[in-house]
Formats: structure tokens, C-alpha cells, sequence
């Protein structure tokens, strides 16, 4: 083997592992999407797609649409349903005393 055949190999396994990595990363918002049960996780998937066919403008606002939806709270950023449960009741305890009080 000459020296222009073992650096053309280098070349090449490098080029592939850059592909890799590349393809890899860009999959993050898919992975996070498919972890936590995301309701469009199939959508993310295929933006994520288009996003490396694009340069990767749409990854950030992939990533931030996969982070949004939590497994335990859905979409919204409140506290755990028995906490919220809790609230609710004294929500409601307080509307029945104001009620009787005013008549």
C-alpha cells in the first residue's frame, strides 16, 4: 500500500464518521420526542429530515417542540396533578364558603 492509498482510506472514514455524527445530532429532537411519548413524534421525525436537507434552520425550533410536551404535565407548565387536584378543592371550598357567606 502506498502512502496516497492509506490517507484516501483516512479520508474516507473520516468523511463517513462526519456524516454519521452529523445525521446523528440532527436526530436529538426525534429522540427526546420518541422518550417522551410526544403526540407529534412522528412529525418531528420527518421535520427533522428536512431540517438537515435545509441546513439545519428548523433544528432549534424542533428541539424546543419536542421539549414542550411533558409526560407528566402535557402541555402546559403547572405542578402534578395531585398537588393541582389539591388546589382545585380548596379552590372550590372557597367558592362554596363565599357563596353562603353572601346569602
Amino acid at each position: 500500500m502506498t502512502l496516497d492509498t492509506v490517507a484516501l482510506i483516512i479520508l474516507v472514514v473520516i468523511t463517513l464518521l462526519l456524516i454519521y455524527g452529523i445525521v446523528g445530532v440532527y436526530g436529538v429532537p426525534y429522540a427526546i420526542a420518541k422518550r417522551r411519548n410526544h403526540p407529534h413524534r412522528e412529525a418531528i421525525g420527518a421535520a427533522t429530515w428536512l431540517s438537515l436537507f435545509t441546513l439545519g434552520v428548523l433544528w432549534p425550533f424542533l428541539w424546543i417542540w419536542a421539549l414542550l410536551y411533558r409526560p407528566d404535565t402535557g402541555w402546559g407548565f403547572g405542578t402534578s396533578s395531585a398537588s393541582s387536584t389539591a388546589s382545585l378543592d380548596a379552590l372550590e371550598q372557597r367558592v362554596a364558603r363565599l357563596e353562603s357567606e353572601r346569602g
